[in-house]
């Protein structure tokens, strides 16, 4: 055991010293050093003899840290944003109750629209990268139109074969 200066083991005596000290420095009432504000405040100017006592200023000692006014002031923007998405929400969910052709356009308007501009950019890029080719073909050609038909029935089920030479 290390008692800060002491590394050897202490006899009854030193053990016995050492424990009233450590008892009595529990026990020992001290004025806290936090500096105590009062929790009222009195006027001791005269009071009017008829009529409404003029206000009297009254200074205001509270602290409020910077971090905790940011974050209040953030909650309440995030609260009343969430407040604002689950309005819409429960909005559009209503109009998704009712099964009427202006429910179903609602949600599909939106991919509709997304499918369109899909296409759109998709149909841009295929006319950019399509290739221009100045090919030109020469020599005969020969085009054959014989069809040879080949059928064959047994019983309930048939087969149709056409080629084409």
């Amino acid at each position: 055991m290390d008692y800060g200066h002491i590394t050897r083991p202490l006899t009854d005596a030193e053990a016995k010293t050492e424990a009233e000290r450590i008892i009595t420095q529990s026990f020992q009432t001290e004025t806290p050093s936090v500096r105590q504000f009062p929790t009222s405040f009195r006027d001791d100017t005269e009071v009017p003899a008829y009529g409404t006592t003029p206000p009297v200023h009254q200074d205001d000692k509270r602290i409020v840290p910077a971090w905790a006014a940011g974050i209040a002031v953030a909650s309440i923007g995030v609260g009343a944003g969430i407040t604002g998405i689950g309005c819409g929400a429960w909005l559009v969910l209503q109009g998704l109750a009712s099964v009427t052709l202006y429910g179903v356009l609602m949600v599909t308007l939106p991919f509709a629209g997304l499918a369109m501009v899909a296409t759109a950019i998709g149909g841009a890029v295929s006319k950019a990268r399509q290739p221009v080719s100045k090919t030109v073909y020469e020599g005969p050609v020969v085009q054959n139109t014989q069809i040879n038909n080949t059928s064959n029935q047994r019983g309930m089920f048939s087969r149709t074969r056409n080629d084409v030479r």
